[in-house]
């Protein structure tokens, strides 16, 4: 399958979740197992080139997409959590909402100093979630090799605030 037969796959929800924002809703594709399939294998043929050693990916989208790529790619997985939520010792990074601010944890034991990192979520819109992702490997001493998602929100411009790092994306709105 194509990126735009997938494109086709994903349902826009307009004014969600605010008036003037058009919403990709990845759960249209997820619920095709032939679309998912096809969307993890491309994505792995993406990164395919990349040497890593692990993927992280923030909650709860990045879990999604991250964890079947690692397995389809014979990686480990880190997941990257909501405070709270991992049961061991934790490091966090605290980042930005529209009203507020939200924390991210990673156990303190996850990666290894020098170990190589995939980071992947489910879109690109600017980069907040993904840059305490970031942060989050880098305070354990991994190196970043590249960041993938399914979706890119082009005209918010996110590639551009993630200069220094390899960007992949699959679909682009």
């Amino acid at each position: 399958m194509s990126p735009e037969q997938l494109k086709e796959k994903i349902r826009i929800i307009m004014d969600f979740p605010k008036k003037g924002i058009s919403f990709k809703d990845i759960t249209t594709l997820l619920k095709d197992g032939e679309a998912f399939k096809a969307a993890i294998k491309g994505l792995a043929e993406l990164v395919k080139e990349k040497d890593f050693d692990l993927i992280a990916g923030p909650e709860a989208r990045g879990f999604i997409i991250g964890a079947p790529l690692a397995f389809e790619l014979g990686k480990g997985f880190i997941p990257a959590r909501k405070k709270g939520k991992l049961p061991g010792e934790t490091i966090k990074a605290e980042y930005k909402l529209e009203y507020g601010t939200d924390i991210l944890e990673m156990h303190k034991d996850a990666i290894l100093e020098g170990q190589k990192v995939l980071v992947v979520d489910d879109l690109l819109a600017t980069g907040g979630t993904i840059f305490t992702t970031i942060e989050l490997v880098e305070k354990l001493g991994g190196k970043v090799v590249g960041v993938a998602f399914l979706i890119e929100l082009t005209e918010l411009n996110g590639r551009e605030n993630l200069k220094g790092y390899d960007v992949f994306s699959l679909i682009q709105y």
